[in-house]
């Protein structure tokens, strides 16, 4: 199909007290459980997208060349103005040109969905939410927990491993 990446991974950049997990989260986390034990290829920016390059092309590339995209709905992310640039590209190549899934992780409770874009919360009503847990995730390291499990659920079939 062309695609280089299983799944396109957004996430909140800014770096205050609460993002320290989540960039946890992104940076190790999600790479240890669907790159390593699950076999999935990730684009993380920070990671896969390099200094120097135009980061808005290099997003919209990237996105294009992925899969799925993984959106982790936190309230950083929702309130950030300067996460809204892949944020709208992600929805307009989900929404409009109809050719990539989105996979929303709430990381925190969101609480009413009020506050969210339009095209977000049709996606929610759509499908809904994989939520973060983590007092109810036994094993949050394991790939075959109950959040992992539906995340896996919802990656491209072609590389999913049991």
């Amino acid at each position: 199909d062309g695609k280089i990446y299983d799944a396109y991974v957004i996430y909140p950049k800014n770096h205050t007290s609460e993002a320290n997990f989540v960039e946890y989260f992104v940076y190790q986390m999600m790479p240890d459980i669907l790159e390593n034990k699950c076999g999935y290829k990730l684009c993380i920016y920070g990671r896969d997208i390099y200094p120097g390059e135009d980061a808005a092309s290099a997003i919209e590339k990237r996105m294009q060349k992925s899969r799925r995209l993984i959106i982790l709905l936190t309230q950083q992310l929702i309130n950030s103005k300067e996460d809204a640039y892949d944020q709208h590209i992600a929805l307009y190549n989900a929404l409009v040109q109809n050719d990539t899934k989105v996979i929303l992780l709430e990381m925190e409770t969101i609480g009413t969905y009020g506050n969210l874009q339009e095209s977000l919360r049709f996606i929610i009503k759509q499908q809904g939410t994989i939520k973060w847990e983590e007092e109810h995730t036994v094993h949050p390291q394991s790939p075959n927990s109950k959040f992992w499990k539906q995340v896996r659920y919802h990656m491209p079939l072609t590389c999913r491993s049991s």
